[in-house]
C-alpha cells in the first residue's frame, strides 16, 4: 500500500505542480499588469463600462501604451521630447544617478548589441574547489584589469530560487571558464534549485 500510494501521490505531483505555480505566476504578472488601468479615468475603466473586472486587459493597455511609446520616439519629434526630459533628469542629483544606470542596463540587456547575459560561466566561489554558475555582464574590464595587472571580466552571479537578485564578481578572465549551456538551461537550473541539470552535450 505504502509503495502505491508513493508511486501515484508522486505521480499526480508531477502533472499538478507545474500546473499551479504556471497558473500562479500568470496570474500574479496579470495582476500585476492590470495596475495599469489606473491610468485611466475611472469612468472609461472596465469595472465602469461592463460592471466587472476583465483580467488581463491591463496586459493589453500596456502594450498599446509601449507601442506608441515607440511610434513616438521613433521620429525627430519624439527623440527631442526624449531628450529634454532626459536632460531635465540629468540636473537632479540623485535622479540622475538612478535614471542612467537603469537606462544603461535596459539599453544592454534589450538590445542585440553587446555580451551581456549570452554567457554562462563558470567560476570558482566562495571559496577553492567550490563552483558557482553566473552570467557574464561585461567582458572588457581596463580600469579594474590596469588595476589587478591582469584581464578582468565581469559575473553576475544570481540567488536561487530568485535569479533577479544576486552580487556581481570581477573575475581573472584566466579563471572564467565559459560553459556549453545556453542562458535558458542555466536559469532553469538556478530557479529548480539544480534539480533540473542540463543534458551533457554530445562529443
Amino acid at each position: 500500500m505504502r509503495r502505491f500510494m508513493r508511486r501515484y501521490v508522486i505521480a499526480g505531483l508531477l502533472v499538478w505542480v507545474p500546473i499551479v505555480v504556471t497558473v500562479l505566476v500568470v496570474r500574479f504578472i496579470l495582476d500585476l499588469m492590470d495596475q495599469t488601468l489606473l491610468l485611466l479615468p475611472a469612468a472609461v475603466r472596465p469595472e465602469a463600462l461592463f460592471g466587472f473586472h476583465i483580467p488581463g486587459l491591463g496586459l493589453l493597455l500596456a502594450l498599446l501604451l509601449l507601442i506608441s511609446t515607440g511610434m513616438l520616439v521613433s521620429n525627430i519629434i519624439g527623440r527631442s521630447l526624449v531628450g529634454l526630459w532626459e536632460d531635465l533628469l540629468n540636473r537632479i542629483p540623485f535622479v540622475r544617478a538612478l535614471y542612467s544606470g537603469v537606462k544603461s542596463f535596459s539599453t544592454t540587456i534589450l538590445s542585440n548589441q553587446g555580451n551581456s547575459f549570452k554567457k554562462v560561466m563558470l567560476i570558482e566561489y566562495p571559496r577553492k574547489g567550490i563552483w558557482s554558475v553566473g552570467f557574464q555582464t561585461a567582458g572588457d574590464m581596463p580600469l579594474i584589469s590596469a588595476h589587478t595587472g591582469e584581464p578582468q571580466v565581469c559575473v553576475f552571479i544570481p540567488t536561487t530560487p530568485n535569479p533577479t537578485s544576486g552580487f556581481i564578481m570581477m573575475v581573472p578572465r584566466s579563471q572564467a571558464i565559459e560553459l556549453d549551456m545556453s542562458v535558458d538551461a542555466a536559469m532553469k537550473m538556478i530557479v529548480t534549485l539544480g534539480v533540473v541539470v542540463p543534458a551533457t552535450p554530445a562529443t
